[in-house]
């Protein structure tokens, strides 16, 4: 019922009341904020303060002293720590041994704000991910499992579109050797098939305003349409996103030949091809479908058999009522 008639986005309301000024130039990494934001940083406290009020960072209050607001402690607190409310919003990074969770190599939780700490959690993500050895040019080099462009997108989707009202839980990220699952609190605003197409949305309008304008996140909102193109580009698994009663988790998945994938993930990655494919002005066709898995002319009737079961789960429809199978052309289902 509280939150029924709560008014107040979470981002506006007080992370800590009644503070001076000194002890917000203190718990807050102003210093990042002009920075993130390509502007000077004023010569003196009252300038800083001035403009981290007009970025509702902070606000007045009653007593004439500062709340530091939830939007400023949460980009860009020194240490998440320091707010008791916020405490559990520090997003957790765990590293597990295998496949499974039963062994965990390193956990961390991060304690600055999520402005102030996304490239050095973006680094200490990248350093813990497995890597891959190819031969290019004659030389053998690592290459990340996961693209990183890939990993920033969701980990930036998963800060901005959390459910800043549930307790108890934040966003996560775990590391495993074959996939890597980002997690966060809530279920998402639009259904998860709709990812790819659907105009961004989000309860935390304040704070994704924000993170894009500092360039964090993707301009136009999800951005989950460049993850699923990196996906394609480097022939990986497509991504899966799920939903529990209470989280949406995204899964990155590590290279996996075409041969030892499921007539599920196929069907998936068939399907997230066709939206790609729309979203381009254009139609999925057999000859996409077999460059996507980085296929030979050779397996054109493999592709045909997906085509087939994909249109039996209801998930793509041929782009014409009669076409030939050879040269046919699918959409997406909620195209047609």
């Amino acid at each position: 019922m509280w939150r029924v008639f709560e008014r107040a986005p979470f981002e506006r309301l007080p992370a800590y009341e009644n503070v001076s000024s000194e002890k917000v130039v203190r718990l807050l990494d102003y210093p990042a904020y002009f920075d993130l934001m390509g502007l000077d940083l004023p010569t003196n406290r009252s300038g800083i303060l001035d403009r981290l009020e007009k970025e509702s960072l902070i606000a007045r209050s009653d007593s004439g002293a500062w709340n530091i607001l939830n939007l400023g402690a949460l980009l860009f607190a020194k240490e998440l720590a320091s707010f008791p409310t916020l405490k559990r919003k520090a997003l957790r990074v765990i590293h597990y041994k295998g496949s499974h969770r039963i062994e965990t190599l390193h956990e961390q939780v991060g304690n600055r704000g999520y402005a102030n700490g996304f490239e050095g959690l973006i680094g200490f993500i990248n350093a813990r991910i497995p890597h891959n050895e190819v031969l290019g040019s004659a030389l053998r080099k690592e290459v990340p499992m996961f693209p990183e462009l890939s990993i920033r997108e969701l980990v930036a989707n998963a800060l901005i579109h959390q459910d800043f009202f549930q307790t108890g839980t934040g966003p996560m990220i775990e590391i495993f050797e074959n996939r890597l699952e980002i997690t966060n609190p809530g279920i998402p605003l639009i259904d998860t098939d709709r990812f790819l197409d659907s105009p961004p949305k989000s309860r935390n309008e304040a704070l994704a305003s924000m993170m894009r304008r500092m360039g964090i996140c993707e301009e136009r909102g999800s951005g989950i349409d460049k993850v699923v193109y990196e996906t394609e580009f480097f022939q990986l698994p497509a991504p899966i996103f799920q939903t529990t009663p209470e989280h949406t988790r995204a899964t990155l998945f590590a290279h996996k030949e075409f041969e030892a994938m499921s007539t599920g993930e196929r069907v998936h990655a068939c399907y997230l091809h066709a939206c790609l494919r729309y979203l381009m002005h254009d139609y999925m066709t057999n000859e996409s479908l077999r460059e996507r898995f980085g296929l030979s002319a050779e397996k054109s009737a493999t592709v045909s058999k997906i085509f087939t079961a994909a249109k039996k789960k209801g998930l793509i429809v041929p782009a014409e009522s009669s076409q030939s199978l050879k040269y046919a052309r699918y959409l997406p289902h909620w195209a047609a």
